[in-house]
């Protein structure tokens, strides 16, 4: 359940499934901190399903850990938070802006990730105020929970931070 207001139903920009060099059109990030590789499905500004292919060569498991590689549940949030922000940035009026993480609430991790599996990231909006929000995300490997939490953000649009010389 949201608290949007009862305007014109939000457009995508895109076509589904999004590429990877379609998530580069809507979010800054880069290799090696861009955690989504192709965005499964969406329904504008209410939810997502993406999915992140964790493989060998990703560059945390040089080090965490030599010997038993598990991808660190801060980076799960993170492409989970990643997902979220798609959700919100996908949309026609959206482009160029930017959305900031504000909190993380309940973050649980119930099993590692491991090369080779296949996460998938789904974010429900809890409330949009404004340009304040908060999501419901969960990230799954195989139908198992792996993590869930829920992200608050703040969403600030081109033209408000160039005013602030930003």
């Amino acid at each position: 359940m949201s608290d949007t207001s009862t305007a014109a139903p939000a457009r995508l920009r895109f076509t589904l499934p999004m590429t990877i060099e379609q998530i580069e059109q809507i979010i800054p990030h880069r290799y090696p901190f861009l955690l989504v590789d192709r965005v499964l499905e969406i329904d504008p500004l209410k939810s997502v399903k993406a999915l992140k292919n964790v493989t060998a060569n990703e560059p945390f498991f040089q080090g965490h850990f030599p010997g038993h590689k598990i991808m660190p549940g801060v980076l799960i949030t993170e492409a989970l938070a990643q997902a979220a922000a798609i959700m919100e940035l996908a949309v026609e009026g959206h482009e160029g802006w930017i959305v900031y993480l504000t909190g993380i609430d309940d973050a649980k991790f119930r099993r590692p990730v491991v090369p080779g599996d296949t996460l998938i990231l789904e974010a429900n909006l809890l409330r949009l105020r404004g340009p304040f929000g908060s999501v419901e995300a969960k990230a799954t490997v195989n139908g198992e929970l792996a993590a869930s939490c829920e992200i608050r953000f703040a969403l600030q649009n081109p033209s408000k931070r160039e005013k602030e010389g930003a």
